[in-house]
Formats: C-alpha cells, sequence, structure tokens
C-alpha cells in the first residue's frame, strides 16, 4: 500500500525562495515590489503571500527550482582548530582541515578549540537551527579526561542542574567511568550545549579537564571515524531522525 507524504505546512513565498537561495528574504521583498515574482504567470502583489512549494514559481520570468533536501555530515574535529569560517588572529580553522569537493557546510552547534570529537555540519540552515534549540531536546554525549577528585554522587547531583557565576546549566547526567589515581574518565549527557558548560561544570566541581571529546550528537556517534575525517549521514537516517524532533 502506498504511503502518503502529510502535506506541507504552508510557507511565506520570501523564505521559500531565500532557502532555494534565490536571495535574502529582504531583497526578495524588494523584487515582488519591483513585480519580478510571479506564480503561475501572476504577479506576486505580498512578500506575505503563502505556498507549499516553488512549483509554478518564477523570477523574472524563469522558473526557479526546490531547494535541494537538506544533508548532513560527520567530521572527526581534531583539538587546536576552531569551528569558525576565519580567524583575525590566523588560527587554523574547521574549514582549513575538510576535504575539498564538499557543499558549502554550516556547523552545528560549536566545539570549542581544544576540544574534539563529533561536529556534525549540515548543507541546511533550518536543519542546524532544529538541531541546537534546546527545546528540541537533542541529547549531546562527551567523554572528558579529568584530574582531581570528585564522587559519583557529586556527579550524580547534575542531573537537578547547577548555577555557576549566575548562569543556571540544566539536567546533565554524568558518571565515572573509570578512576587511575586522582585521573579519571567522566561520561556527560545534555541537551543545552551553552558555551564551555561541560568544562566549567568539571572545573566547578574542583577537576582540571585535559582532554575533552564529543562522542554523540543525538543518534549520531562518532565511533571509528578517523581524526579529520568526515562522512555523510544517509538520507534514511537523517529523515527517520528529523521525524522523531521536537
Amino acid at each position: 500500500m502506498a504511503q502518503h507524504r502529510p502535506p506541507r505546512e504552508p510557507q511565506r513565498i520570501a523564505k521559500l525562495l531565500a532557502r532555494a537561495g534565490v536571495a535574502s528574504r529582504r531583497e526578495i521583498e524588494r523584487m515582488i515590489e519591483e513585480r519580478r515574482i510571479a506564480i503561475n504567470g501572476e504577479l506576486v502583489e505580498k512578500p506575505a503571500t503563502l505556498l507549499t512549494s516553488l512549483h509554478g514559481v518564477t523570477v523574472d520570468g524563469k522558473p526557479v527550482k526546490e531547494p535541494a533536501p537538506a544533508r548532513l555530515f560527520r567530521f572527526h574535529k581534531p583539538a587546536g582548530v576552531l569551528t569558525a569560517a576565519r580567524d583575525p588572529k590566523g588560527r587554523p580553522t574547521i574549514y582549513d582541515r575538510l576535504p575539498k569537493g564538499l557543499p558549502r557546510l554550516m556547523p552545528v552547534g560549536r566545539l570549542d578549540m581544544n576540544t574534539e570529537g563529533l561536529l556534525l555540519l549540515t548543507t541546511d540552515g533550518g536543519l542546524k537551527r532544529q538541531l541546537e534549540l534546546p527545546s528540541s531536546g537533542v541529547e549531546r554525549t562527551y567523554r572528558a579526561r579529568a584530574f582531581g577528585d570528585v564522587s559519583q554522587e557529586q556527579l550524580e547531583a547534575l542531573i537537578e542542574g547547577v548555577e555557576i557565576d549566575g548562569i543556571r546549566y540544566g539536567a546533565i547526567d554524568a558518571n565515572l567511568e573509570r578512576r587511575t589515581g586522582r585521573n579519571q574518565w567522566i561520561e556527560m549527557k545534555l541537551t543545552e550545549g551553552k558555551n564551555r558548560e561541560v568544562r566549567r561544570v568539571l572545573e566547578y566541581l574542583g577537576l582540571q579537564v585535559s582532554r575533552l571529546i564529543r562522542t554523540a550528537y543525538g543518534p549520531f556517534v562518532l565511533g571509528d571515524l578517523p581524526t579529520g575525517a568526515v562522512d555523510e549521514i544517509r538520507r534514511h537516517d537523517l529523515v527517520a531522525f528529523r521525524n522523531t524532533l521536537k
């Protein structure tokens, strides 16, 4: 039996055209004023016009292609590179490490310079925002090597959240993996991803973090992807995951 796709939600024409890479929303509004955009031959009068697709839409008489489906990639970010397009100080960025020939990619969230591990990269701004929003509840998993003294009880208390220097951090599921002397590996799961959250929380507990690795972002895991390597998540897996998002 054939499955019927649910109808798409109508969206403003300016938003759809911006997603298709025609121009920015503001520029598209100007193009509508200049009577350069039409649907099935009829000029569009208002930027608030709602559509479910770009079928029949033309700009300057030329048909507009639908935006390509979102793509998502895994990248094993090495330590010592910035999650940024460029750095005024000339430090290396992830784009210096990515192989040539990839589409234009945006990082999902950030990993600070000395944090390594899984960094998701996407071609789609909407997917990026969806993955980053705390309200989506996407879990990030980290492994930290830290020096100092901490008990499993102290780590378990983080499930209630903690306030540090006036900043409230939400629930963290933290577990002591193994200990050698005063060095330990700690696994931490959280859904917020505030700036330097894992490091700040562990330093608050009196620990010195010597290594921090993100091992998973939602259902996507670092696994045995080599440092500096990148691969694409299968479209089927991406679609299945998006269907689970809040």
